[in-house]
């Protein structure tokens, strides 16, 4: 499931990344800190590729190297066919970067921040500004083109940050995490941006982002990042499908009961190896919820449910639905994404339902 990384493949004109490997010096003394080994990876011309873990991964980390901001210890990468490491101003001219942090001046306009974003990418004047109402029109700002920035909504201001990153046509955009912090309304707003951009502008677009659901909604293309490596890679629909079964998940009550002498630990353990002895595999309890699969979930839930109450444990709820994202990563992992810090998805649409 894996995409050529060979200079000459597919990803030529797109990302390429190659073992790459960065390690921080620690604080006061303190361990060396990993934040890539060995990472690598392909992005292929003119899709949005999604590069999907939890915070800490090592995601912003690979976006630094790949847009010249920080140097890799080791390996190698290219981007719309340069070498990063070799050619960073040529890399610089051919990248568009939207960063976690907004870029813009809050005291100047939308249209102004524009304008100005061309000139500094070698636009004319007559250019510059042609383009920033261009995008003004495109993003839904035209109306807010002559306000301050400072006046602007959390999902105003993103889309304008993501208008600066395009502003000079790039060949490569990097969008890093472009969605932390809006609510849901402006998220769904930003993800259409962000599909009609991709088609129109023709452009490949690297996603990193914590969030199941938007690699899910954007990206042709998932690599899995986990503590500074991909574990997996794939269309989304490819590494769902790779999953045989239906996901079980069952929402544990406040008051479940049973023996509990070797503590919280050992109550896991006993839960884990309830849901094993009925038949699911990939089983993790966290919190109040266990999981796991089953070749057929609505035929083990009777059974489960049955073996659950048979050893004093309170169910709140179970659903069975088909596998996600999340069952992706922790087959691959050992462990759920929300666990391992990164966002859920919107509870899934259920094939059966009990309690």
């Amino acid at each position: 499931m894996s995409v050529p990384t060979s200079p000459r493949g597919p990803a030529a004109a797109g990302v390429r990344a190659a073992d790459l490997r960065k390690t921080y010096p620690g604080r006061r003394g303190a361990p060396a800190v990993t934040a890539l080994d060995g990472l690598s990876f392909a992005v292929p011309e003119g899709t949005v590729f999604g590069l999907l873990g939890p915070n800490g991964a090592g995601k912003s980390t690979t976006v630094k190297i790949l847009t010249t901001l920080s140097r890799a210890d080791s390996g190698t990468a290219t981007v719309a066919g340069l070498d990063v490491a070799r050619e960073p101003d040529a890399v610089r001219r051919a990248v568009g970067y939207v960063a976690q942090k907004p870029v813009t001046d809050p005291m100047d306009t939308g249209l102004e921040n524009l304008v100005l974003a061309g000139r500094l990418q070698g636009l004319a004047r007559r250019d510059a500004r042609a383009r920033a109402d261009e995008l003004l029109e495109r993003f839904g700002l035209a109306g807010a083109a002559n306000r301050l920035v400072k006046t602007y909504s959390g999902g105003m201001a993103r889309k304008l940050d993501v208008a600066l990153g395009i502003v000079h046509r790039p060949q490569v955009l990097f969008l890093d995490e472009p969605t932390t912090g809006l609510d849901p309304e402006a998220r769904a707003e930003m993800w259409a941006e962000i599909e009609r951009m991709a088609a129109d502008e023709r452009m490949s677009v690297l996603l990193t982002t914590h969030y199941l659901d938007e690699a899910d909604r954007l990206a042709a293309r998932v690599a899995i990042v986990d503590r500074g490596s991909v574990v997996v890679e794939g269309t989304p629909s490819e590494l769902k499908d790779g999953l045989r079964g239906d996901t079980v998940v069952v929402e544990l009550g406040s008051s479940t009961s049973g023996p509990s002498d070797d503590g919280p630990t050992g109550a896991r353990a006993r839960l884990a190896q309830v849901l094993a002895d009925v038949g699911l595999v990939d089983v993790v309890v966290d919190g109040a919820q266990a999981r796991g699969r089953a070749e057929s979930g609505s035929a083990a839930l009777p059974g489960l449910l049955a073996a659950l109450d048979g050893a004093g444990v309170e169910v709140v709820s179970a659903t069975v639905a088909r596998p996600s994202l999340d069952d992706v990563y922790l087959r691959y992992t050992g462990r759920t994404y929300g666990s391992a810090g990164g966002s859920q998805a919107p509870a899934p649409t259920t094939e059966g339902v009990a309690a």
